[in-house]
């Protein structure tokens, strides 16, 4: 494969660049999450992935708007919350991510699940698409959604092109983010993306560290002079995806950024890869379609 670098770039469907490493930020602290970032920053991140729900938003765009790193240097996502999956609730929501983080526009806006009903999935992502169109929004996606939402999605697209008056009216699907991981590798769900040239983000890159310690790991990280973490991020970035490691670490923050001195030998990406459905996180790919879990519209 090509030589992978820090700087590196994906062009989306929508036509801007998402950088190929990114930063998560769930569970930073939102007394703390501005200098984590800027943290990030320090060791070469560009990319900062955030979300309603984790409510550091306005932590983060603190950071983004002290950096001396240009604003168009830095890519920035959050989500619109589970509970909030509906056209007024995500209309809301996205004013308040804006008004939060202080910044003028939001470079890539999900749906953090796949909740609420059919109707109500659709209005959320109508809510994201005008976002698009008045420009307050860069980018949009999903995140957490299983093949039978993502089909449901491609529907709406089509739906809302024919109500909305043609090609492009319905939005561009640029993104989505999974768990992804040696220990859940989501097959069909990137199989999915690839076809519509969707980029995969992948959350939770290091399995929240509980796979630490496989033989087959520990062969690698032996094998590469490299720590566990580090080769599993680097599987990610070496099957395509964008991996969002996270810590609130500075030590940790910079030693998951150093992954490009090194190259995972093809067997070794493929033998790193199981069968197993073993996810550590929540897990709404499985839900049905007409999940209203706790909607607030």
């Amino acid at each position: 494969m090509s030589k992978l670098s820090l700087n590196d770039t994906i062009k989306l469907n929508s036509g801007y660049e998402i950088p190929r490493l990114g930063f998560g930020v769930c569970h930073s602290p939102a007394d703390e999450v501005d200098k984590i970032v800027e943290e990030a920053f320090n060791a070469g991140y560009r990319h900062v992935d955030s979300a309603s729900v984790y409510r550091n938003e306005a932590g983060c765009g603190a950071a983004i708007l002290r950096s001396s790193i240009p604003r168009s240097q830095i890519f920035f996502t959050s989500k619109v919350g589970p509970k909030h999956i509906s056209y007024n609730a995500a209309k809301r929501i996205i004013s308040e991510s804006l008004e939060k983080t202080g910044l003028e526009y939001i470079d890539l806006m999900l749906l953090h699940a796949p909740y609420g009903g059919s109707a109500n999935r659709k209005g959320a992502w109508l809510a994201l698409v005008e976002a698009v169109e008045e420009g307050k929004i860069r980018s949009i996606g999903v995140s957490n959604y299983g093949v039978h939402h993502l089909d449901e999605l491609e529907q709406h697209i089509k739906e809302l092109e024919a109500e909305r008056g043609g090609p492009g009216k319905g939005g561009v699907l640029s993104v989505g983010q999974w768990e992804i991981h040696p220990w859940c590798p989501r097959k069909d769900i990137v199989e999915w993306c690839r076809k519509r040239n969707v980029v995969v983000e992948a959350y939770s890159p290091m399995v929240q560290g509980k796979r630490f310690g496989e033989p087959g790991l520990k062969k690698l990280a032996e094998k590469y002079g490299k720590t566990e973490a580090q080769v599993l991020v680097r599987w990610s970035l070496q099957k395509g995806y964008v991996p969002l490691p996270k810590s609130v670490r500075a030590e940790k923050i910079k030693e998951n950024a150093e992954v490009y001195g090194f190259e995972l030998e093809e067997e070794d990406v493929k033998g790193l890869e199981t069968e197993e459905y073993s996810p550590v996180c929540w897990d709404p790919t499985t839900s049905e379609l007409d999940n209203y879990t706790g909607q607030e519209v």
